[in-house]
């Protein structure tokens, strides 16, 4: 059976990063990203709402000008299985299937029928999960910068949270693992 993990970045101030907040905080160090090339490249499968998804559908496309690791990130993410979450979506792309009707229901199946982590990708279906009882883990790759606003890391659900691990990623970042208490 897999494990379902919510894993983000996430500012001092509890915010996801996502686009708006690599602005402000920069594009991840090499060892960060290294940790997340590692991380994908070793899950089982993913779960996207629909506006994470189509953001990371950048991934699907070479860029020339990508450097070698973007290259070996994006071939990882073109690997993954997806599973995306979706009532307004039609179609999805490469590898990818969409969601619709029972998600407590599809997840739980894909959790028994699969083995080694999954994840899931976006707040806001993170926030339905963890209200679910889905999420087995909560990685939060905690960066230090203050975003002031965004989306918050835990969108609807507060669950009490039991500490698992901590580990130093690069000079600036702690990944933290939570299991619900």
């Amino acid at each position: 059976m897999a494990k379902l993990i919510l894993a983000m970045n996430i500012s001092l101030d509890g915010y996801v990063d996502d686009l708006a907040g690599n602005l402000v905080m920069g594009p991840p160090s090499p060892d960060l990203f290294r940790y997340w090339i590692e991380t994908v490249r070793s899950h089982s499968g993913v779960f996207y709402g629909r506006r994470m998804y189509e953001v990371m559908r950048y991934w699907d496309d070479d860029h020339p000008e990508w450097t070698a690791p973007l290259q070996e990130f994006a071939v990882a993410w073109r690997n993954l299985p997806k599973w995306v979450v979706s009532g307004t979506l039609s179609a999805v792309g490469p590898n990818a299937t969409l969601v619709t009707g029972d998600i407590a229901a599809r997840v739980r199946d894909l959790k028994a029928r699969t083995q080694g982590t999954l994840s899931v990708s976006g707040p806001q279906l993170a926030g339905l999960m963890t209200r679910l009882g889905l999420i087995d883990e909560y990685h939060m790759l905690l960066r230090p910068f203050v975003l002031g606003q965004g989306k918050p890391f835990f969108h609807e659900g507060r669950p009490p949270l039991r500490l698992m691990s901590t580990a130093q990623v690069d000079d600036a970042t702690v990944h933290l693992v939570y299991e619900p208490a």
